[in-house]
């Protein structure tokens, strides 16, 4: 009875730990954050071509395994990498990019400031 007794309050202590350090990380990740003013203070103020391969490739993925299609497909026979080429282009795709510089802070960026400049 004591060894269970005493893995429960291992187990009750390892929780509350858990807790605690995802709040640490919480608050330590709003102080590293750059204030967002509607303006890109990292990197440039347009999309990259990195940035453009993700995002075209992470869509046409949820797009191949049956995600919901955000536009009206062509009327040919088109892939999911041309879908979502033509739902980057015509900015409907509710995305943010996360900009990080090496000191840890970051930039989130909506995906519709970085198409529209």
């Amino acid at each position: 009875m004591a060894a269970w007794a005493a893995w429960a309050a291992w187990a009750a202590w390892a929780a509350w730990a858990a807790w605690a350090a995802c709040e640490w990380l919480k608050v330590q990740e709003r102080s590293r954050s750059t204030p967002n003013n509607n303006k890109v203070t990292i990197g440039p103020t347009k999309l990259t071509r990195f940035e453009r391969a993700r995002i075209v490739g992470a869509r046409s993925l949820q797009i191949a395994m049956g995600a919901p299609l955000l536009v009206e497909p062509p009327a040919a026979r088109a892939g999911p990498i041309d879908i979502a080429l033509l739902e980057l282009e015509s900015g409907i795709l509710p995305l943010t990019i996360r900009r990080m510089l090496p000191n840890e802070e970051y930039q989130d960026i909506p995906l519709k400031w970085l198409i529209q400049a």
